[in-house]
């Protein structure tokens, strides 16, 4: 038992050994995580351009609201 298993580990690790694709998973994996970053670099400006500019859109909404109801709450002034 211990033989075939002792069998089994050396031809595993001579057959990996002559595999060439650490290198192409190495590489693969470099491609990969620079475009993840390359995505972060791009999405995380451009969100938070737009966040900020919803909420500036958002503010003077509201400011704008307000102005009408205070508008509205005041009496009409008699016309001369």
């Amino acid at each position: 038992m211990e033989d075939l298993l002792q069998q089994t580990l050396d031809s595993a690790a001579t057959e990996s050994a002559l595999v060439p694709s650490t290198n192409a998973d190495g590489m693969v994996f470099l491609l990969i995580a620079a475009l993840g970053l390359l995505m972060a670099l791009v999405y995380v400006p451009i969100r938070l351009f737009l966040t900020l500019t919803a909420r500036s859109r958002r503010l003077r909404l509201l400011q704008r609201i307000r102005k009408l109801r205070e508008d509205l709450a005041q009496p009409l002034a008699p016309e001369s």
